[in-house]
């Protein structure tokens, strides 16, 4: 059996820049005592100070003396230590290691300083299982490459500087030293599929092919260099099916796009965007029901954490729509006024009198949401309009009307915010424009009101 030597972390680590610190990402377990031991025994050669961050799930009764355990081990070794208590909660079906994984990583995203490093204690045999896991689970390339040895992480850096060595190399080392560690029960668990195949199946495999572990760990690897060719390829083709809207996509490019190509430049659009990837049932979803729908259709694909929807000639993915607001109403009182829901902040800015806007009403400002049946003369129009049908000239898709907040004086509707303004009730209609105009309207803006802060700013729909 190869022997592990703290000498070989400080040449992992020697081609990364200095920075600020250096995380070891600290459970307790075998693993990650043995990176934090070797970190401790090269400390001087690191690029960046040391440092340990635990975080306690609440997930186990013995979660705090695992705390306490890796305080002082810490202490011991003269190394900061930084604890983090969650106290999560799943929801009945949700996979309690699923949940406390993404919270962790959650927390390291948080913590980390600009160009900071985060070690974690990932080795060879979790590489394997993790390889077995993506091929039982029917993943692609980019699944079946397995863990990297880095990845971007919050403002620094992800490492994983032991993927090269084995389980059994970082016990001898820990256990050469004397060193003890706390042993998570559910390690022991079969029901878990990682646990079942780390107890069960892969001491079989080994006794047929001893190797295993490594062979496995190079076929991610090779995966991984194929999912940088599709990512190659896919990026640029996404260079040219941007759509009108900011971080779209135009529905016409990707349907004139031959299909594989057309699914890794969706999967990539999508990781870019942050979100998790749909399986491969939702994939075709996207391709076969909503870039083949109607222009005038709203299609939508959803799967947690993400919705695509189309409209017109544009392809979105955004987080999950909130409950929407309907026949909802609040008094605006003071210049600046917090929507509810997430939906932003209204600002209000000084007023030169001009009737029927903000300050020369006596009538108390109300944002309403939902109501229907309106009609509104934009500025400068000499028609009323139904709300749909400015919408629409404005193109805001039916998904999000719901949540534009509409500004009244008690029952006139003063604007349509983020859209345009409306003229008071026995305002001239501007002189150059007749009742026989019918081309359609510039909407405008309010010019005392803004709407900011709401989750589609970056869409560029509203004004």
């Amino acid at each position: 059996m190869a022997v592990f030597d703290p000498e070989s972390l400080a040449a992992a680590l020697a081609g990364y820049a200095p920075v600020g610190r250096v995380w070891i990402a600290y459970s307790g377990g075998l693993d990650s005592t043995a990176l934090l031991r070797a970190a401790a025994a090269v400390r001087e050669r690191l690029p960046g100070a040391l440092w340990a961050v635990h975080i306690d799930h609440g997930l186990q009764p013995e979660s705090r003396r695992w705390s306490e355990h890796c305080r002082a081990t810490c202490e011991s070794l003269a190394i900061p230590f930084l604890g983090r208590r969650l106290d999560l909660s799943p929801t009945p079906g949700e996979s309690p290691e699923a949940v406390a994984r993404v919270a962790r990583y959650g927390e390291f995203s948080v913590l980390l300083a600009p160009g900071d490093l985060l070690l974690t204690a990932h080795h060879q045999d979790d590489q394997a299982e993790t390889l077995l896991l993506a091929l039982i689970r029917g993943s692609g390339v980019h699944g079946l490459s397995a863990m990297p040895v880095a990845a971007e992480l919050g403002l620094g850096r992800l490492i994983r500087p032991l993927l090269d060595r084995t389980r059994a190399e970082l016990e001898h080392y820990v256990r050469t030293l004397g060193m003890t560690w706390v042993e998570d029960p559910t390690n022991g668990e079969p029901s878990m599929d990682r646990t079942y195949l780390r107890n069960l199946v892969m001491p079989l495999m080994r006794e047929r092919w001893p190797a295993v572990s490594a062979t496995l760990a190079r076929s991610a690897g090779h995966c991984a260099e194929t999912a940088v060719l599709v990512d190659l390829v896919a990026g640029h083709e996404l260079a040219g099916l941007t759509g009108e809207r900011p971080g779209t996509l135009s529905v016409a490019a990707l349907n004139r796009v031959e299909p594989v190509l057309r699914k890794a430049a969706l999967r990539l659009w999508l990781r870019r965007r942050g979100f998790r990837l749909p399986d491969t049932a939702h994939l075709g979803r996207i391709v076969h029901e909503v870039l083949t729908a109607r222009p005038d259709a709203e299609p939508l694909v959803a799967w947690p954490g993400c919705e695509v929807r189309r409209y017109r000639q544009d392809l979105f993915a955004l987080r999950p729509l909130p409950p929407a607001p309907v026949d909802l109403e609040c008094r605006w009182e003071g210049p600046v006024f917090d929507l509810p829901a997430g939906l932003g902040t209204l600002d209000r800015f000084p007023d030169d009198g001009e009737a029927g806007w903000p300050g020369a009403q006596p009538e108390p400002l109300l944002v309403r949401f939902g109501v229907t049946e309106l009609t509104c003369r934009p500025c400068g129009s000499v028609h009323h309009r139904p709300l749909k049908k400015i919408f629409q000239e404005a193109g805001i898709p039916s998904w999000l009307r719901a949540y534009v907040p509409l500004l009244f004086a008690g029952d006139q509707l003063l604007a349509v915010l983020g859209v345009c303004r409306c003229e008071p009730a026995g305002a001239a209609p501007p002189s150059a424009i007749t009742a026989e105009d019918s081309a359609p309207v510039r909407l405008l803006p309010p010019p005392r009101v803004r709407w900011s802060g709401h989750p589609w700013e970056s869409l560029g729909f509203f004004r």
